[in-house]
């Protein structure tokens, strides 16, 4: 594993201001400012990780320079210690190497919250809500084996079970960065237990994976809001739709609507409407800050309404190609079982390595 020309100019020049920042902290004139301290430390203090990993990442490479001069120089005395401070330091430059491009990537401030997940059956009818209802089992699941809590929000259940519309929780530290590269258009094809002909079919739902929002992340003036309550209807239990319960909540100023009508309690309901109304706010600004910076991370974020087709599960082949990653996936079967752990973090892993090469090209 090496750094590429670019990225060493990039460290050069952060060791660079590094040193220049602690000139100025160390400068009599900067001691009658505390403002000016504050700001020249908190700086500093955001390049040390960097430049220490850096001057530790040099040292190490220096150990590899002589440990192959002296394989070179014929010694034969201290040729075998040689090649073991050789294997030695050649393992510790592969690990300092790792940890600098994992430093050197801007981190996401949004990545340890959880998420609300919107799934919707698109093309296909009742076998595309079968599907929808297949993928809310496969992120559950995949939930579950990471100990975190699964939370249903809302549901439109369609006729034969699946789901036309549902939106869940995932509570648990570190969800959104692990989730955020699902939001898509998912594909399947198979042959739908409906069908009498064995026709493999194909049919389509939308993920949306949203980043949890808290009321101190998205202010909403409750004048900005249209609330309506209704007597809910279709699945619930009994009682659901005795009382007007169901609540439809619209964010004038960009027309988003949330409705919500599981819950027999209109709190509850009006509770978790806004929830999602919060993540949904959230979302679209950070959808907006990424488009102004031409960042590619907007392909990330949104509600899952791309055209774009960007996995496919084909069950016929057992089959999953995600056009992203250069390879395909087997044993779908498991992987709907939610074990995704390797697809998620090869599309995270794909994310750091572009995003450091963009870093790059800025040079």
């Amino acid at each position: 594993m090496t750094l590429t020309p670019g990225l060493r100019r990039r460290l050069a020049e952060i060791e660079v201001r590094y040193d220049e920042l602690a000139r100025l902290l160390a400068d009599a004139a900067t001691a009658s400012d505390p403002d000016r301290i504050r700001e020249l430390g908190q700086e500093l203090a955001s390049l040390e990780a960097v430049v220490e990993t850096v001057r530790t990442l040099r040292a190490a490479e220096a150990r590899v320079v002589e440990a192959r001069e002296i394989i070179e120089s014929g010694d034969e005395d201290l040729r075998d210690l040689a090649r073991e401070e050789l294997g030695s330091a050649s393992t510790d430059v592969d690990a300092l190497v790792a940890r600098l491009r994992t430093q050197l990537v801007p981190r996401d401030p949004l990545d340890e919250k959880s998420v609300i997940v919107e799934i919707r059956g698109g093309e296909g009818g009742e076998e595309a809500a079968l599907f929808a209802a297949d993928l809310f089992r496969m992120y559950s699941r995949y939930a579950e084996r990471r100990r975190w809590r699964v939370e249903l929000l809302s549901q439109s259940e369609s006729e034969k079970g699946g789901f036309k519309e549902v939106i869940f929780r995932i509570g648990g530290k570190g969800a959104y960065s692990k989730l955020k590269f699902e939001s898509g258009v998912h594909r399947v094809q198979r042959v739908p237990a409906t069908e009498a002909q064995g026709r493999i079919h194909t049919s389509t739902a939308t993920v949306a994976v949203l980043p949890e929002a808290e009321e101190v992340d998205v202010a909403i003036d409750e004048a900005d809001l249209k609330i309506d309550v209704y007597r809910a209807g279709g699945h619930g239990g009994q009682g659901v739709n005795t009382t007007d319960s169901a609540v439809r909540i619209t964010h004038l100023p960009t027309g988003i609507v949330v409705t919500c009508q599981d819950e027999r309690s209109q709190l509850k309901n009006k509770t978790k409407a806004m929830a999602v109304l919060r993540a949904r706010l959230l979302a679209a600004e950070e959808e907006r800050r990424a488009s102004e910076q031409g960042d590619a991370r907007r392909a990330q974020i949104g509600r899952g309404e791309r055209a774009e087709k960007m996995r496919t599960y084909n069950y016929p082949q057992d089959r999953i190609t995600d056009k992203r990653l250069g390879y395909n996936l087997s044993n779908i079967e498991r992987r709907m079982d939610g074990d995704i752990d390797d697809l998620i973090d090869a599309l995270a892993t794909q994310d750091e390595a572009e995003r450091l090469a963009r870093l790059e090209e800025a040079e």
